[in-house]
This record gives C-alpha cells, structure tokens and sequence, in this order.
C-alpha cells in the first residue's frame, strides 16, 4: 500500500433493494467522504465514486456510480476506502491527523529513544499509541494523554512520552 494513503470508510454491505451502499466512517464527518470521491482502494487506484449521499446511524448511506444492484453493493463488502494524505485539509499548528503519528520516533523526556509508534487504535476508552522498542522487546501502549504524551512534533519526527511505570 503507497505510504500516503489514509483509511477513510469501508464498506459495510448494501443498503435496501435499490443498490444504495453503506459505509463505515473513520472521519469526522461522514458526509465529508461526497469531497473526495473517488475513494481508492488498498494499491491506491481509484476504487469507488460516490454520486449522493446521507449520514446514517454514524455512517454514509451512498449512491457510487459503479453499482446498480443491491447483488453489486454487498459484493463491495469489506472494500477498505482510503484517500491520498494530501488531499486531506491543512491542520493547524496544535492539530494533526493521528494516522501522522504512525512511524514517529518515541523518545523519553531526556530523548533517549523508546522505539517508533506503530499504531493508533481506541478500545472505547481513548486513543492509545502502540510503540515498537527497537531493540525488539515486545511492543507496548501509551495512553494518548497529556500526561503521557508530552510532546508531539510531526515536523521533528518525533513524540516524547513518559513512560507509565504501571503494565
């Protein structure tokens, strides 16, 4: 998959009888997804292009041009849709989008170095960053807080966490 591509939705079945498909939204907005169609799939090739859409139950009910059938919509179930980084809108300077921090040097308040953040998930209780030690030991989470995450500099490459003493 091309570096600069973030998951947006996925498909999560049809919709009704008329070929109306339902997404599943990893944004914000959910009707924000109409802007950047077509969405890409995996290999950044354009993969689906919604024509109309209207948020439901948090996700997108949607209109793609390329499905006619409800048979050709619930063919697309589990497509992941992703979107070229920069065709996301400009952050300012407190903000950033977290598929940013993937890949980022994790590095203690002193700077010595903690590893690299592998990845951002949120099991219902807020964000936390998966960080990979370089020198192999088994990957651990930071609570994405204040309090633990005390820094994030995307243009330095780097966050500086304070290490929970507790597992």
């Amino acid at each position: 998959m091309p570096e600069r591509l973030i998951l947006v939705a996925e498909v999560a079945g049809a919709f009704g009888v008329k070929g109306e498909v339902r997404l599943t939204a990893w944004v914000a907005d959910p009707k924000s997804l109409l802007a950047y169609s077509p969405l890409l799939d995996g290999a950044g090739r354009p993969a689906i292009s919604l024509t109309s859409g209207r948020v439901h139950k948090g996700g997108l009910v949607t209109r793609v041009r390329e499905v006619e059938t409800r048979e050709a919509a619930q063919a697309l179930r589990g497509l992941k849709l992703y979107v070229e980084r920069a065709a996301l809108p400009a952050t300012d300077d407190d903000e950033y989008y977290l598929a940013d921090l993937i890949g980022l040097a994790a590095v203690s308040p002193d700077g010595a170095p903690l590893g690299r953040v592998k990845s951002v998930a949120d099991f219902g209780a807020g964000d936390l960053l998966e960080i990979d030690p370089a020198d192999g030991a088994p990957a651990w989470w930071a609570p994405f807080s204040r309090d633990v995450v005390t820094d994030v500099d995307p243009a330095a490459g780097r966050v500086v966490i304070v290490r929970p003493t507790e597992v």
